[in-house]
């Protein structure tokens, strides 16, 4: 059977546009679209024949269905041209069960879902794919006006575009607030030879920016209010269901900041429920940066009013965004899941990283957000010890070694290094060397 999908508006207007076709708002009210499926014509399909599918197809050579993202294409963009897909087999990121962390939390069924573990070191890769893949279509249909691709970013979704732009031959610009990424972060699409342009602002000035840049149709928007994101970030919460042989968490804590993932989450996981493949859904939770946290406070007004903040400067610098551009999205996704947004300082998500890392994982500081909430909500007694629990961690630690540093040296602002663990400088003289190691084995018993 052929399955299709088309641009929709998020409010309900009336009114369907092609995902091949330049536009990221409803022109009737101005609204974010979301890519929208024929749940009936993919429903023919029985539960148990998409599982048997998908599972099939789960690290596959045949192109392009190895991919985490790609072996859902049905479910993704089911009309691409398999030659124009661009792909790095990213997803199929492992689950690491969090053992020790759980017991020492009281929460037995922990696990991580690693999504830093992927071609650029972050999740951002599931929606680039799809992204570039549509764009690469589009201009190899000849009538497209697209000569280039760009975003504003705060690090990795630069570095994904940046990837995926290369391997495709499509001109990249990224637009970067000026000393508030990592080097190795601010590396990444330099070395992928896209144009890097790092302003005087903050995230939400590069968005600005990019918006009014990208509203000549020869520069295709790439940031997350582009629903084609979504399509891909959405396949993280199928992955999870998948890997747990189809059976459901009970929570699904993700770091938040322009809204996107946990929008994308939550789409993934209500095609698996309309599909009969689950019968129920998790329960999410949002955590943001206190410094950074405009949705933690619209939620506390019970999503009254949209809340925008200036963002101050925080350690988990890709969610420091004061003015979400999903918001809509978001809203519905905590609302439609029983979901929570809970907030992290400084010092707790530098300690919730360091402590994770002590049981075998190695944390970016936006996963420190969502664990740091993770003990909060344990603490409380809102998750239960026998609750299964998936924590998204969002990009591989090795792309904050400057906060990892800062930590072990005890100089990060706000944060108490409870976990430092600063190398021990010893002169070459063996009795020393031994007495250093007694007294460390006495304080780890």
């Amino acid at each position: 059977m052929a399955y299709s999908a088309w641009f929709q508006c998020v409010r309900g207007c009336t009114g369907r546009w092609s995902l091949y076709e330049v536009i990221y708002r409803c022109p009737t009210c101005g609204g974010l679209l979301e890519v929208t499926h024929d749940v009936q014509a993919l429903a023919d399909r029985s539960a148990t024949a998409w599982i048997h599918l998908m599972d099939r197809r789960v690290a596959a050579s045949q192109w392009p269905y190895g991919s985490g993202v790609w072996g859902k294409k049905e479910w993704v963009v089911p009309d691409i041209d398999d030659a124009n897909i661009v792909s790095m087999f990213e997803g199929n990121s492992n689950l690491f069960w969090a053992n020790r962390l759980g017991k020492q939390i009281g929460v037995e069924d922990l696990w991580v879902k690693m999504c830093g573990n992927s071609h650029t070191g972050s999740f951002k890769d599931l929606g680039m794919t799809v992204l570039v893949s549509v764009v690469n279509q589009m201009m190899q249909g000849g009538n497209s006006p697209v000569k280039a691709v760009a975003c504003a970013s705060t690090g990795d979704t630069s570095a994904a575009l940046a990837a995926y732009g290369a391997a495709a031959g499509i001109p990249t610009i990224v637009f970067l607030p000026r000393g508030k990424v990592s080097a190795a972060q601010l590396i990444q699409p330099i070395a992928h030879g896209a144009l890097v342009l790092a302003l005087d602002t903050d995230f939400d000035g590069c968005m600005r920016i990019v918006q009014e840049v990208t509203e000549d149709n020869s520069i295709y928007l790439a940031n997350s209010m582009n629903s084609l994101r979504i399509e891909g970030q959405k396949t993280v919460g199928i992955e999870i269901v998948q890997q747990f042989d189809w059976a459901v968490p009970d929570w699904i804590i993700i770091p938040v900041g322009n809204l996107g993932n946990i929008s994308a989450l939550a789409k993934g996981l209500r095609l698996l429920k309309d599909l009969g493949v689950i019968s129920r859904l998790p329960r999410l939770v949002a955590a943001q940066a206190e410094k950074a946290n405009p949705f933690y406070l619209s939620y506390r007004n019970d999503f009254k009013e949209k809340v925008a903040v200036k963002a101050q400067g925080t350690l988990a610098s890709a969610i420091q965004i004061g003015d979400p551009v999903s918001y809509e999205k978001a809203v519905r996704a905590v609302q439609d899941f029983d979901g929570i947004v809970e907030q992290a300082s400084e010092h707790e998500l530098a300690n919730a990283a360091a402590r994770a890392d002590r049981t075998g994982m190695y944390c970016c500081p936006h996963t420190g957000v969502a664990l740091a909430v993770l003990f909060k909500l344990a603490e409380r007694g809102v998750i239960k010890s026998k609750d299964r629990v998936v924590v998204i961690s969002t990009a591989h630690g090795l792309k904050f070694t400057q906060f990892k540093t800062g930590y072990h040296e005890d100089t990060l602002p706000e944060v108490e290094a409870v976990q430092a663990n600063p190398p021990v400088y010893l002169p070459a003289d063996t009795r020393i060397v031994r007495q250093t190691i007694e007294r460390r084995l006495e304080q780890m018993a």
